[in-house]
């Protein structure tokens, strides 16, 4: 039995959540005041991880921060909720970034400090780790500069183990929408992009081409809609799954949710469908609350806030064995 079911990679920095409804800055040194802010769990990589462990996958992460307060709140934060933090790097020659989230109700503006994010390496994932894990995500690809050129080897080691395989590319700040892309999708099981990402990714204007060469690249792709729910492809097998009407508070975080709940039965070999009725299911939940992991649900609750008629498949894992 491997100790993990998943070892997430990526970026690890809090998110400065302000909300109000009009969120537009007054520069000029004029002072706007907003109704809320919080100092949150953030980057995508760590919100899905804390999203996979609430769902009960046993989940470890490897990032890097620097060591400073922002540093310590995330990795004591993430290990509050379960997540094994203990192979993350603390570089005392970096400073963990941070992002300023400007959150309405339907939408949301971030701005970010990369800090130690783009120092993340290949060679920070031991190999023991591999293979003590059941399968492999990588958030925020296109922020990570030093692990970029060697992910495609670091899937092959992971597969090399018998680990699948699952990338989130999140948005990609410079606008070209490669960094070795080409080398590393071999390599990959499971993508799941957002609406904007997988039109991007795929050069297509419409969802249905998108869907359609990503998926000639990958095996399975889970598209992120936002308040339209999700659409996946794998093979012949579509589903197509509409959100849960939730009091949405923040919708921060709601797409890396949505990854947490469609790993969570894509690796117990849920169906397509029953994948994508969970990760649409998780994501809209997750909005009920300010940040990206106070709200996230538990098994149970989503159960619970499905209509009788969503009935998921019994709890079991992909290979006993693994």
């Amino acid at each position: 039995m491997r100790r993990f079911d998943l070892l997430v990679v990526g970026e690890i920095n809090p998110d400065l959540i302000l909300r109000d409804d009009d969120l537009t800055p007054a520069f000029g040194q004029a002072e706007k005041l907003v109704d809320d802010a919080d100092l949150e769990i953030g980057s995508s990589a760590a919100i899905m991880a804390c999203g996979a462990a609430r769902l009960g996958l046993r989940t470890a992460f490897v990032g890097v921060v620097g060591d400073d307060p922002f540093g310590r709140y995330m990795l004591d934060a993430m290990a509050h909720r379960g997540v094994d933090v203990g192979a993350c790097r603390v570089d005392p020659a970096l400073r963990t970034g941070v992002s300023v989230i400007l959150s309405r109700p339907a939408d949301r503006a971030i701005l970010t400090f990369p800090g130690a994010i783009p120092a993340l390496r290949a060679a920070d994932v031991p190999d023991a780790l591999l293979a003590d894990s059941a399968h492999l995500h990588l958030g925020s690809y296109f922020l990570l500069d030093a692990l970029r050129p060697d992910a495609p080897a670091l899937f092959e080691r992971a597969r090399a183990r018998g680990l699948t395989t699952s990338l989130d590319t999140n948005f990609d700040p410079s606008g070209t929408w490669d960094g070795g892309l080409e080398r590393l999708l071999p390599w990959v099981d499971v993508l799941l992009p957002n609406e904007t990402e997988a039109l991007r990714l795929s050069g297509e204007l419409e969802l249905g081409a998108a869907l359609q060469v990503l998926s000639r690249r990958v095996g399975t792709v889970a598209v992120k809609r936002g308040p339209d729910g999700g659409e996946a492809w794998s093979g012949r097998d579509r589903a197509r799954r509409s959100a849960l009407a939730v009091d949405a508070v923040d919708t921060t975080g709601a797409g890396d949710s949505f990854d947490a709940g469609f790993l969570y039965g894509w690796t117990r070999g849920w169906p397509l469908a029953a994948c994508l009725t969970l990760g649409t299911a998780c994501g809209s939940l997750s909005t009920r609350a300010a940040g990206g992991t106070a709200a996230q649900p538990t098994l149970q609750d989503v159960r619970r806030a499905l209509p009788a008629s969503a009935d998921l498949p019994d709890d079991r894992p992909r290979d006993a064995d693994a």
